[in-house]
């Protein structure tokens, strides 16, 4: 018999610089740790909950058979054990009672369960709470010894820790665990201290369950070499087999191993998202594991809520460690984030996801964001949500205008008399969406920019009750508080060309709307001119004077039509010619010509000249003529052909000869009066 030799060194000390210098095995233990967290938590307060029958009694059942047996003398049917060491069943080759064979079936599965769950002290309470004091001393051996007086130099004596006997107990375990007559449970409880693998698969449920056992096994090779290469083997470690003492155990090839596996529970394991994920942690394959998230974006398939947030937070774990990281892919990931957060409404979450982007993107994604807010008392909660998140507010709000307005496409040209000129549900977004760049008063400048732009596209559709909404969004005191905002920021330099232009352009279509609204109003009174009572025959007194009496009124009420006539005539024409003879250049002409050249609204300014200045001109001439005022209606001539304005320029061919043609009829009709064809008194 082999003589048992105590270790001269410490284990412990060993295997502690072992986990120090060596950052594979320190990396395999924290996946082991993790994994046991993992099943700690889903096993709960378990122990409590188990239903043993025995106490404090190791299988009692049989016991008590053994002393029924030996009172009476009554012979079994079923042969037991006449023993009962813990030895006992596998010695004599006998059984336990039926009971106590349920019993401990239990108890090994629950015990296998507490060591998956790192709760090792916990399965040896278990076990001396069942009266199995013996089975958790065998849990005990485990342990690296560690004498602290070989190398104190105290006089006082420290106490010793681990087994000095750990190898014959690691022999032990692994026989027990290749026992094939033993409960697949015990087996695996050995095998899990002794490192054996097959024994320790044969129970694993789940794929977690097979990269623990990997992981586990890896760990306790990977500690015995070193204490072989150290010199501190014990001799019966060499009964072990050689393929495990002398395995080159990596991670790479425990995830080989996953993948080769011959259970299909397993391989349906490894192709779950969250274990891929986990795969590529664990090796630390950042790359891989991005290339994955790509693969899984582009797919048909759209990824789960739970798994694309997973994967944002990871990315973004990722980031605020430093870690290089493939930028597209991040970025896509996080898009695709953005968007799930957009669709389910996520207000309060999108501007911190949103602001992890880069600057250009993140401004484009808050503006799509910002498009669906329909709930007016929303808006000021997203703006300043993205300003604590460090977004670029103003650079928001003017894109999220720019993509509304700009969503319908239709061509900025002449239009047809045609068109329907109501508002539409989409031209009420367009008005609404002005309200982003109302919050902010320094946003004052770029909302008078974008509102110009929405009325250009509502005036040349002739929608002019949209322009007037949109006109009557931006604060009357917009110009004023632009200049006080400049001077403020640069007090001796001018006004910037830009804001000065857009500045003179919204008076230009103020203008306008006053002639428009104008005219409208001059159109709906002389429709309701009050009309002439018909007199009924006169066959008594009583209706001659209720005669008399509708006539006055009649006259009354025409006098007033006429009277109030005449003052919206003259209002009409004053407001037209204010868009007519506009100031310093022309109705929808820039003042200052050293702005940045925006070629898409000159454009829309000239087409804008060309649409509504004839139109006008037509308005004021139907005006003019209903009024009999034919002789100012000549003098359109003298505004129209001067080359002060030059307004014929914007006019087309056909509608200068319309324009002659109506010219013309009010010299008849002045002739027919007897005037001169320019309304002048006839010479005798």
């Amino acid at each position: 018999m082999t003589d048992l030799v105590v270790p001269t060194k410490s284990e412990k000390v060993v295997v502690e610089h072992l986990f120090q210098r060596d950052a594979v095995i320190r990396q395999s233990q924290l996946v082991v740790d993790w994994l046991e967290s993992i099943a700690k938590d889903q096993i709960g307060d378990f122990s409590d909950n188990i239903e043993f029958y025995t106490k404090n009694v190791c299988w009692e059942n049989t016991l008590h058979a053994l002393k029924l047996r030996r009172t009476s003398g009554a012979v079994f049917t079923v042969p037991l054990v006449t023993e009962l060491d813990p030895d006992a069943p596998l010695r004599q080759q006998r059984p336990l009672a039926d009971l106590d064979r349920e019993d401990d079936a239990r108890l090994l599965k629950n015990l296998f369960s507490l060591i998956r769950a790192g709760m090792t002290q916990e399965a040896q309470r278990l076990c001396m709470r069942c009266g199995q004091a013996w089975r958790a001393a065998t849990l005990e051996g485990w342990k690296l010894y560690d004498d602290p007086n070989m190398s104190s130099g105290s006089v006082k004596v420290q106490p010793v820790e681990g087994n000095p006997h750990r190898g014959i107990w690691k022999a032990c375990c692994w026989r027990l665990a290749e026992e094939e007559q033993l409960n697949r449970y015990e087996r695996a409880i050995y095998a899990s201290l002794s490192g054996n693998l097959k024994p320790l698969l044969a129970v694993c449920e789940s794929w977690e369950d097979y990269v623990w056992s990997y992981f586990r096994v890896m760990v306790d090779s990977l500690v015995e070499q070193e204490l072989m290469s150290s010199g501190m083997t014990h001799q019966e470690v060499g009964i072990l087999p050689r393929e495990y003492l002398e395995a080159n155990w990596t991670m790479e090839k425990v995830f080989e191993e996953l993948q080769a596996s011959e259970s299909e529970r397993v391989l349906a394991g490894s192709r779950e998202h969250y274990h891929i994920i986990h795969k590529f942690v664990i090796l630390g394959d950042l790359d891989g594991l991005l290339e994955e998230f790509s693969d899984w974006l582009t797919a048909s398939k759209p990824l789960p809520s739970h798994l694309l947030r997973f994967m944002t937070h990871l990315l973004l774990f990722f980031r605020s460690l430093g870690l290089a990281l493939k930028e597209e892919v991040c970025v896509e990931v996080l898009k695709v984030y953005v968007s799930l957060l957009i669709r389910d409404q996520q207000c309060d979450l999108v501007a911190s996801y949103v602001s992890q982007l880069p600057a250009d993107l993140a401004t484009a994604q808050y503006a799509t964001f910002l498009e669906t807010i329909n709930q007016p008392e929303l808006r000021p909660h997203c703006l300043q949500l993205a300003t604590s998140a460090g977004l670029d507010v103003a650079a928001v709000t003017k894109l999220v205008v720019e993509k509304v307005r700009e969503r319908d496409g239709t061509e900025f040209s002449h239009h047809s008399q045609n068109l329907e000129s109501e508002t539409t549900q989409e031209d009420q977004r367009k008005i609404d969406v002005i309200d982003w760049l109302l919050f902010e008063p320094a946003h004052r400048a770029e909302a008078l920019k974008q509102s110009n732009a929405i009325m250009r596209k509502f005036l040349a559709l002739q929608k002019h009750d949209a322009a007037k909404a949109v006109f009557t969004k931006v604060p009357e005191d917009s110009m004023k508080e632009i200049y006080r905002q400049w001077a403020e920021f640069c007090q001796s330099t001018p006004l910037p060309a830009e804001d000065e232009n857009a500045i003179r352009e919204h008076l230009c279509i103020r203008a306008y709307l006053e002639a428009h609204e104008a005219f409208t109003d001059w159109f709906s009174h002389s429709s309701s001119a009050p009309q002439k009572p018909v007199p009924v025959p006169e066959v008594k007194f009583t209706e001659r004077v209720a005669n008399e009496m509708r006539e006055r009124e009649y006259q009354a009420s025409l006098s007033a039509w006429s009277c109030r006539m005449d003052v919206l005539t003259e209002d009409v024409k004053e407001r037209i010619y204010n868009v007519l003879l506009f100031v310093d250049g022309g109705w929808m002409v820039d003042n200052r010509q050293d702005s940045e050249q925006d070629a898409e609204r000159r454009h829309q300014m000239a087409v804008l000249r060309s649409l509504c200045l004839p139109r006008l001109t037509f308005l004021l001439l139907s005006v003019l003529q209903n009024s009999s005022r034919h002789q100012e209606a000549l003098q359109l001539a003298d505004i129209i052909s001067s080359e002060q304005h030059r307004l014929y320029q914007v006019f087309s061919k056909d509608e200068l000869r319309r324009f002659l043609q109506k010219l013309r009829e009010s010299s008849l009709s002045l002739l027919d009066g007897g005037f001169d064809p320019l309304g002048y008194e006839l010479q005798a």
